[in-house]
């Protein structure tokens, strides 16, 4: 579709709502009450199905005991050192734990 086309449809003025008020009138007729009330049950059951939702998630955030665990932080090497000299640490630090000494192969 061309823009033209696409523009066309957007634009909707009262001409063209009060024809598709009559459209709807004419498809639905006597019905029209009963599409309205079961349209409004629906919105009305939505709405409390959202309340319900709400309430959940307020009654197990309420139920959760307070978190006195800080978050853990990890230690980051300083940001001078270049990585080779990280490697060499970390190298160091994870001979020391074998039980090697540092420098040795």
């Amino acid at each position: 579709m061309n823009a033209p086309t696409m523009l066309a449809f957007g634009n909707l003025g009262m001409p063209e709502l009060i024809i598709l008020g009559l459209l709807g009138l004419l498809i639905f007729g006597k019905r029209l009450p009963e599409v309205g009330k079961s349209l409004g049950k629906g919105i009305v059951e939505f709405k409390k199905g959202l309340a319900g939702v709400d309430d959940e998630i307020n009654k197990s955030a309420s139920a959760l005991p307070p978190s006195s665990e800080q978050p853990r932080q990890i230690a980051s090497p300083p940001a001078e050192l270049s990585e080779l000299e990280q490697l060499r640490r970390e190298n160091e630090r994870l001979r020391a734990q074998a039980g090697q000494k540092p420098g040795g192969h």
